[in-house]
């Protein structure tokens, strides 16, 4: 005899479809039906829902929802909050995109509307085996925003200066090729390439070029001289840009550079933020060389508490950093991808991670070099990847059992 009710609900912006069944598959109303995602739609829906238990005699409730960026965030806490839930013992899933995607591909025949979804979550909840999705601990949420931002920021930040490459190479454009600066965006760079053309690099005299290269060096680069001689060189090869194309460029330069200086400034006020919420932890992941507070922070913000994971293959393919699987008969392929799912933010931080701790580390560096030098294509990208991999069981068992890290590739409770 059926026993609960399952609400599916297919979540957009402005308002949300939702579908009633029972655990025996009986459709407990005719259609699905549509409400504001806001706090009265929220309000009314609890209503409907005790209706619903009410009048079918039912005991328990479970609440499907497609995990559609943020808009899930403010039902699904309004919902779990509700008081007058709480007897029915809410239990709550919500629900990967794709696994929707998939389930609902034993429906042939099916058209993508809102109405449709709702059934299609419905259903998923009531045939999958899936374990209920917690409520978000708003301590590692707040993490969570943060490195996330970061995420994008330096996304932003990496296409700025691949657009300032650009226009620099239009300006100078033997310049990025010859550059004699350890960062083309560093301070003295910048001011070069702000200041001069190749003709006032080419015409000025060389005292006063070292002169200048040394002043917006804050006198800390070592052998001016040479600098100052490989920028005259360079300056001498470089094409001439048209005048009449000349100071838009410029003007686009300026106003890209001009980006690039908020964008790092951003970067260095959230990384002091990130530093500062990271102290609310306990955490030993920064004890690993190459493993700063900013690196941390996201791969603790990613997996939160790290008892949801049974062992460190769950983090693995929670995290993405799994491999795709090809077998026919006796045939068994050894190139093969990664998954194209997982969490893309924890995957980015792991990575990062690893190519910081193959430079600091010697296990990892010699992991990273074997991996290396086992193919012939992309072999940084997959060497990384790799490390990547090596490092979740450390990092699995660091935060399931507050070890730290040594050098010899032994972790010792704290």
């Amino acid at each position: 005899m059926p026993n609960t009710l399952i609400v599916g609900i297919d979540i957009s912006s402005q308002s949300n479809s939702i579908f009633f069944v029972d655990d025996a598959g009986n459709h407990l109303i005719k259609k699905p039906f549509s409400l504001p995602n806001d706090q009265q739609g929220a309000n009314e829906l609890i209503q409907r829902v005790i209706n619903c238990l009410n009048q079918y005699n039912l005991s328990f409730v479970k609440f499907g929802m497609e995990a559609t960026s943020h808009y899930t965030w403010h039902l699904h806490l309004h919902l779990a909050s509700s008081s007058e839930l709480l007897p029915y013992k809410p239990t709550f899933y919500v629900l990967n995109p794709s696994i929707v995607k998939g389930f609902k591909k034993i429906y042939t025949f099916l058209p993508k509307t809102d109405n449709i979804d709702a059934i299609i979550i419905a259903e998923c909840v009531r045939f999958s085996k899936l374990n209920p999705t917690p409520l978000p601990d708003f301590k590692y949420a707040a993490l969570q925003r943060l490195t996330r931002m970061r995420y994008h920021l330096v996304h932003n930040l990496t296409r700025e200066k691949n657009r300032a490459l650009n226009l620099i190479y239009l300006k100078f454009s033997t310049y990025s090729q010859d550059c004699p600066f350890s960062d083309i965006f560093g301070k003295a760079s910048v001011a070069i390439i702000e200041n001069f053309t190749p003709d006032d690099i080419a015409s000025m005299p060389l005292e006063d070029l070292i002169k200048f290269v040394s002043h917006n060096g804050n006198n800390r680069l070592s052998d001016v001289n040479k600098i100052a001689e490989i920028l005259k060189t360079a300056a001498n090869r470089a094409f001439r840009l048209h005048p009449l194309l000349a100071e838009a460029n410029d003007l686009a330069l300026s106003m890209t550079l001009e980006n690039i200086r908020f964008m790092q400034e951003q970067l260095k006020k959230l990384d002091k933020e990130i530093s500062k919420l990271l102290k609310a932890f306990s955490q030993t992941l920064t004890t690993i060389p190459g493993i700063g507070d900013v690196l941390a922070a996201g791969i603790i913000a990613e997996i939160g508490d790290i008892k949801r994971f049974k062992n460190e293959a769950a983090l693995a393919k929670y995290s993405g950093l799994v491999w795709t699987q090809y077998q026919s008969g006796n045939f068994n392929a050894q190139d093969v991808s990664l998954v194209k799912c997982g969490n893309q933010y924890l995957r980015y931080y792991l990575v990062e991670a690893a190519n910081c701790v193959r430079v600091h580390t010697v296990r990892y560096k010699a992991f990273y070099n074997k991996k290396f030098s086992e193919v012939t294509k992309h072999q940084h990208k997959r060497a990384l990847v790799l490390t990547a991999r090596r490092l979740i069981p450390l990092i699995f068992a660091m935060l399931s059992k507050g070890q730290i890290y040594e050098e010899r590739g032994d972790v010792y409770n704290t």
